[in-house]
């Protein structure tokens, strides 16, 4: 434990931890800009300069490693001319427009130069070349923008292990891309969005499709639906000044009901008629594989995530059978208000306008797979995230927190507890297993409170056996059966597990995969900046979500079993595989 003294105090710190640690321990703010916690740091951006006693030069404090009895200064008339100097360069070469970047007021280049008290711009030159990449459905990237902190190409490359965007050319001529300069769309992009999510300024965001939203209420032919996922709840708050984890589902109801949507409905209905197909077809598979012997695709893969599946598509085409055909509850519920919800109202499904309010980015490009049209026209319209929703009520005008509660519309604005905690890493996992153990034994799922402790948490790889004894007569052939599984957030965690899976080294039966850190509470659409702090607070607050919900079991949902005595038949059914299930398709990088 090396002690050091920083700005006199005194403060011990673990081996291997860095002054910019340090200084957090301290409670002595340093400012940042390519920093990101838990990865390699670069000291990309010298904005962390401090001084050290007895070294020539001033040292990143993000990347220089605490020595025993080390004397650190983060506050003298060096640092400080140094870090504003650092910062005007930034500037100089900035070619961002505060007034129209809908970054203004979350960027992190604007906070840093106010916070260091630059009022102007001391070496006007040459801007960075702007080149505006618009070719994928769900990010647009602003060279000009970008200030080379390469945030992006860590979190793209050591978290989700994709690699996508790499610093091309040298010295002035640098930019942060795919390779060879190609639009992401041209490259091995999954369009998750934590380049965005990480990004400190605005050279990389989510497309905004508020406008067409918009449009869309002002027609009066069509009837405009939205659904909200259930990560949503936890996270819009911080749009309005909330502590992260703050549940705020009934107020966003109301939002959506004033900005003028004619139904508002919960993605939450068709989280838990993903586990009445889900558990059904895994169900399936296992009697395949144990009684009729048959070769069957096992472990079996959640199919949620729509980052998750490209990433498959592209890296592990040979695992896609693996996959549920399952549609993620987005593009379920997008089927069911086309078809079932409009045959109630008496509309043509091209009469129905359907909006996703999603935390992920990828969504925006899961909406527009040309497979997702099971009702003839696209089963989901338009996709926001978190945040193009919070600026869409701010363009409304609305005071979100003088809102009061509301409720989502029947019948598809129903569901359970399980639903809810599709949101967190572990979560279906959970729902499944909640529901498919009671249907096998007849039993609630043997843990506290219902929750999977072994699967929850923000472990990269999380696993869990759970015995089957018990089992009901029609069930016989799993009694003695250990149902094993196991969850991964994040693809390079992804990576690991099928990697575990494919070399044999464990047998799994189910496995989950969410594509961003922590789930879609950590979802490249939501709120930044999302720390290891925030996610686990939102987390919570989805727990508590559940935990208020008189049911917690998604084959309890009443409305799911109406839908399926009215409509849909039986799970795996006719009408609910062409409706609910869809396949993937291997794709070349």
């Amino acid at each position: 434990m090396p002690k050091l003294t920083l700005n006199d105090i005194p403060v011990e710190v673990p081996e291997g931890a860095t002054i910019l640690d340090a200084a957090k321990k301290a409670g002595v703010r340093i400012p940042t800009l390519c920093y990101m916690e838990k990865l390699n740091p670069v000291g990309a951006c010298r904005v962390c300069l401090v001084e050290i006693e007895g070294a020539r030069d001033l040292a990143a404090s993000c990347a220089m490693p605490v020595t025993e009895g080390m004397v650190v200064r983060t506050n003298t008339r060096r640092v400080r001319e140094a870090r504003r100097t650092v910062v005007e360069l930034l500037l100089s070469e900035h070619d961002g427009d505060c007034q129209t970047c809908d970054r203004n007021e979350d960027c992190e280049l604007q906070a840093v130069a106010r916070e260091l008290g630059i009022r102007e711009v001391r070496y006007p030159g040459e801007r960075a070349a702007r080149r505006c990449d618009d070719s994928t459905p769900a990010l647009v990237r602003d060279t000009a923008k970008c200030i080379l902190c390469r945030r992006c190409v860590a979190v793209c490359g050591e978290v989700q292990g994709v690699a996508a965007l790499f610093p091309q050319n040298r010295g002035y001529a640098t930019v942060v891309g795919p390779a060879f300069c190609k639009d992401l769309d041209d490259v091995a992009c999954v369009q998750c969005g934590q380049c965005g999510a990480v990004c400190p300024v605005g050279a990389i965001t989510e497309r905004d499709q508020i406008a067409e939203v918009w449009a869309a209420l002002d027609n009066p032919n069509l009837h405009v639906v939205v659904q909200t996922a259930p990560a949503i709840r936890a996270a819009l708050g911080e749009c309005f000044g909330y502590p992260p984890g703050t549940r705020v589902t009934g107020k966003m109801v109301s939002a959506l009901r004033r900005l003028g949507f004619d139904a508002v409905f919960d993605t939450n209905f068709a989280a838990d008629l993903t586990i009445m197909e889900e558990g059904t077809e895994l169900l399936t598979r296992l009697k395949k594989a144990l009684v009729d012997q048959e070769k069957v695709a096992l472990p079996m893969f959640t199919s949620c995530s729509p980052g998750w599946i490209k990433y498959a598509e592209y890296f592990f085409p040979q695992i896609l059978p693996n996959i549920s055909t399952c549609k993620s509850p987005q593009q379920m519920m997008g089927a069911m208000v086309k078809t079932y919800y409009a045959k109630k109202i008496g509309k043509k499904p091209e009469d129905i306008f359907m909006v996703s309010i999603m935390p992920c980015t990828a969504k925006k490009y899961e909406a527009q797979r040309p497979e997702m049209n099971a009702s003839g026209v696209r089963d989901v319209d338009v996709v926001l995230t978190t945040r193009e929703l919070g600026r869409m009520i701010r363009q409304a005008g609305i005071e979100f927190r003088a809102l009061p509660d509301g409720q989502m519309d029947s019948p598809l604005g129903e569901s359970t507890g399980a639903a809810d905690i599709f949101a967190n890493t572990g979560g279906v996992m959970e729902a499944a297993l909640r529901t498919a153990y009671e249907i096998v034994t007849g039993r609630e799922l043997p843990f506290a409170n219902l929750h999977v402790a072994p699967v929850a948490g923000l472990e990269g790889v999380k696993e869990a056996a759970i015995a089957l004894q018990g089992v009901k007569p029609e069930w016989s052939f799993l009694e003695g059966v250990t149902l094993r599984v196991a969850v991964a957030h994040g693809l390079g965690n992804a990576r690991k597990v099928i990697s575990k899976a494919l070399a044999g080294e464990a047998q799994y039966h189910f496995i989950e995969i969410m594509t961003c850190p922590g789930g879609c509470i950590g979802g490249g659409g939501q709120p930044r900046m999302t720390s290891d702090e925030v996610r686990l607070a939102r987390i919570r607050a989805i727990y508590e979500e559940d935990e208020h919900r008189a049911l917690r079991k998604s084959h309890e949902n009443p409305v799911v079993r109406k839908a399926y005595e009215e409509f849909l038949g039986r799970p795996l059914g006719e009408k609910s595989h062409h409706l609910l299930h869809t396949r993937y398709q291997p794709r070349e990088h």
